[in-house]
């Protein structure tokens, strides 16, 4: 990821927080479930914003609620990811105007949803490690 100047910065950290609210509060999309704004990336000449999105509580195979939200998703969750992402971009050109009305600048950036997997992989990483350090105490039970 490029590095980013400190003014754009506090641009993409004000864009996040005033998204996060906008989607929970202002959109009414039945398809948007649980969505966190886990970061925005803004393109050196501020025109485009990239929203890393990640989605809470979804669904498991059986339809229940998963205890953890996250697991690693099953075809219902990957169809829940897409459908959020759908959703999301078809409500950006709302989301920008809302923007506009919020943020102090001139030109309000496009916005694009991409889903942050970053998350998910460092609960699988968190998962390996946890099964490794359980495989060395079973081999090992008197240390």
């Amino acid at each position: 990821m490029p590095q980013m100047s400190s003014r754009a910065q506090r641009i993409a950290d004000q864009i996040q927080r005033e998204l996060a609210m906008l989607i929970q509060l202002e959109v009414n999309d039945p398809r948007i479930g649980m969505v966190s704004v886990t970061g925005v990336e803004l393109s050196k000449d501020l025109a485009y914003a990239k929203v890393y999105i990640t989605v809470l509580n979804t669904m498991t195979d059986s339809g229940d609620v998963n205890d953890s939200t996250l697991t690693t998703p099953g075809e219902l969750d990957k169809l829940e990811i897409e459908e959020n992402l759908k959703a999301l971009s078809k409500a950006a050109g709302y989301l920008r105007t809302l923007l506009a009305k919020r943020l102090k600048i001139r030109s309000v950036p496009k916005l694009q949803f991409i889903y942050d997997k970053s998350v998910q992989r460092g609960q699988q990483l968190s998962n390996l490690i946890d099964d490794a350090l359980a495989a060395d105490r079973s081999l090992h039970p008197d240390s």
